[in-house]
C-alpha cells in the first residue's frame, strides 16, 4: 500500500519530471533520475544503457516462477507548453511532457515502493523504462539489446493514460490496441528556373498539387480499426522549393503518415504509396526518393494477459470495459508481446481533461495511485507475496 507520505512524494517527483522534459533519443538526464530513485527500493540489479537510454530495475524473489515486465516511457515531445493553470511548466524551451509519460514512469516508481516493502514469492519482477516511444524506435532497440536477453519476460504490461475517457476507468480489449503506421516523405526532384522563366526548369508544384489528394485517397476508413481494412493516409507537412517569389522550385517533399489495423496491411499501404508517388513523378519528369521513419507495430493484447489484467482490476474495483479501443493512435508497445503475453491498458484522466500532444495537457496525478494499483495486484496474482 502507498502512504499518505508516499502520494505527495510521487506526486512531486513527477512534477519535478515534468520540468526537464527529454525528447526520445535524449534521456540522459531522466534515465540518471530514475535510477536514483530506484536505488532506495534495493532491487536486484538495475541495468541501464538498454536500447539507448533504458533503464530496468529487477526484483528477483530467488524462487523459480514467471517474469512480469511492467513497461513506462523516458521520452517527451518536441512540443511548447503552454498551460497557465500549473506551475511545473517545462523548463527546457520547444520540450514537454504532454502525453503523460512523466506520470506513467512515476505509477512504476509507486510499483517499486510496493514491491520494496512486501517481495513477491516466486518468480521476478522488471520495471522496464523505455526510451524513445514517440518514435517507434525505442521498443524495438530494446529488445534487441543484448542485455535484454537476461530480461526477457513471460508477461508484460503497460497502462497509458487516455483523455477523453471517464477519470479512472480503464479501456482495454482482447486483440487490436494500437493501429500499425509509420511515417513516409516522399522527395521529389527536378530543376529550379528563374521565376520569370519556369519552362527552363522541371517544378515539382504540381506533382505535389496531385499527390496530396491521391494519398489522402488511398485511405478507408469504414468501421475505424476494428476493421482489419481499416487504412488511413494523413498527409502531415509538405514543402516546395524555397520561400522566395523570385525562384521556380526544383524539389519538394511531401510527409505521410500511413496507419493500418495490421503489420502486414502497412507493407501493402506503404507500397501502393510508394508506387503511387512514384507514377506521379514520372508523369511529371521529375526523380522521386523515399525515407521511412516513426515505424510503429500494432500493439495486440494477448487474451491470457487481458484476462489477468481484468482479474486485478475487478478484485481493486476498477471499472474497465472497451470503449474507445482500439486506437487510431500507434504505441511501440506491441513489441514487448512478440515474445510475452502482453497488454495495454488505457487509463481514463476525464472526458473533458486536455488530449494527448496538446500544448496544455498535463498528467492528473491523482492517476498514480490508481494505476500503480492495478499494476500491483497484477503482481500478487502472478507471483504472490512472501
Amino acid at each position: 500500500m502507498l502512504t499518505n507520505s508516499d502520494l505527495v512524494e510521487l506526486t512531486n517527483f513527477r512534477r519535478a519530471l515534468h520540468r526537464r522534459p527529454e525528447i526520445s533519443g535524449e534521456e540522459i538526464e531522466t534515465a540518471r533520475t530514475i535510477v536514483e530513485a530506484l536505488k532506495p527500493m534495493s532491487p536486484t540489479r538495475i541495468v541501464t544503457g538498454l536500447g539507448g537510454h533504458g533503464v530496468a530495475a529487477v526484483f528477483d524473489s530467488g524462487q523459480d516462477g514467471p517474469a512480469v515486465l511492467f513497461r513506462a516511457e523516458l521520452d517527451a515531445l518536441p512540443i511548447e507548453e503552454r498551460n497557465g493553470s500549473i506551475a511545473w511548466l517545462s523548463e527546457s524551451p520547444g520540450k514537454s511532457h504532454v502525453c503523460g509519460h512523466d506520470g506513467h514512469m512515476t505509477m512504476l516508481l509507486a510499483l517499486g515502493r510496493m514491491i520494496s516493502r512486501k517481495p513477491v514469492a516466486k518468480g521476478r519482477v522488471i520495471l522496464m523504462f523505455q526510451p524513445a516511444e514517440e518514435d517507434g524506435s525505442g521498443a524495438k532497440a530494446v529488445v534487441a539489446d543484448p542485455a535484454f536477453e537476461d530480461l526477457r519476460p513471460d508477461w508484460a504490461f503497460a497502462i497509458h493514460n487516455e483523455p477523453g475517457s471517464p477519470f479512472g476507468f480503464v479501456s482495454t480489449r482482447i486483440g487490436l490496441m494500437n493501429c500499425a503506421s509509420l511515417g513516409l516523405k516522399i522527395t521529389l526532384s527536378g530543376k529550379t528556373a528563374h521565376a520569370a522563366d519556369p519552362q527552363d526548369g522541371v517544378s515539382p508544384a504540381l506533382a505535389v498539387a496531385k499527390l496530396i489528394p491521391a494519398l489522402d485517397a488511398l485511405g478507408h476508413g469504414e468501421g475505424g480499426p476494428r476493421n482489419d481494412d481499416f487504412r488511413l493516409v494523413t498527409i502531415t507537412h509538405a514543402n516546395i522549393g524555397e520561400p522566395t517569389f523570385g525562384i521556380a522550385p526544383g524539389e519538394a517533399e511531401v510527409f505521410a503518415t500511413l496507419r493500418t489495423a495490421a503489420d502486414a496491411s502497412i507493407e501493402s499501404l506503404e507500397d501502393a504509396a510508394r508506387d503511387l508517388a512514384a507514377s506521379v513523378a514520372n508523369e511529371f519528369g521529375l526523380g522521386v526518393s523515399f525515407d521511412v521513419h516513426d515505424h510503429f507495430a500494432a500493439s495486440v493484447n494477448d487474451a491470457e494477459a487481458y484476462a489477468v489484467a481484468v482479474k486485478a482490476m475487478d478484485a481493486i474495483g476498477v471499472p474497465h470495459g472497451e470503449e474507445s479501443v482500439p486506437m487510431r493512435a500507434s504505441e511501440d508497445f506491441g513489441v514487448f508481446g512478440w515474445n510475452a503475453k502482453a497488454a495495454m491498458l488505457c487509463l481514463g484522466p476525464g472526458e473533458d481533461h486536455a488530449a494527448l500532444h496538446n500544448p496544455d495537457y498535463d498528467f492528473p496525478d491523482d492517476l498514480i495511485p490508481i494505476g500503480s494499483s492495478i499494476y500491483e495486484r497484477i503482481v500478487r496474482d502472478l507471483l504472490g507475496s512472501k
